[in-house]
């Protein structure tokens, strides 16, 4: 009994979630204007207020984004190296050979993750400096 009610309640918040969008655009369209220039003026907003797309376009902007985007993504992974090294630690079960390889696993992402800030920190610089310049 409980786990139909669980499954009742979980079926109806879904349903309500799903019903939603559906509810925000039931508003009364204006007939005069065109909705394909009313959704990229929608479009527009949304990009220029999550600073996508319509803002800056420079080179030097969009490198300095993809940077930021690669540099964040290898830290996520030298995070997973890490939480591995220190979960085999924990699993070796005090075998010299198991510590030895989680110990280095560990050292191995500290220095990457050393390498990750300093070029996070060097790229900073260099592209601030060029917006200075440039500017």
């Amino acid at each position: 009994m409980k786990h139909l009610f669980k499954k009742a309640i979980l079926t109806g918040m879904t349903t309500g979630l799903m019903a939603l969008p559906l509810l925000a655009g039931a508003q009364a369209p204006n007939l005069n204007e065109n909705p394909f220039v009313r959704g990229q003026k929608d479009a527009n907003t949304i990009a220029t207020k999550a600073q996508i797309g319509g803002g800056e376009t420079d080179l030097y902007v969009i490198v300095g984004r993809i940077i930021n985007v690669v540099l964040g993504f290898l830290g996520i992974v030298l995070l997973f190296y890490f939480l591995y090294g220190g979960f085999k630690w924990m699993t070796s079960g005090g075998d010299e050979d198991g510590v030895s390889e989680a110990k280095t696993m560990i050292r191995n992402a500290v220095i990457g993750l050393v390498i990750v800030m300093a070029s996070y920190a060097l790229s900073d610089f260099v592209l601030r400096q060029l917006v200075a310049v440039t500017s």
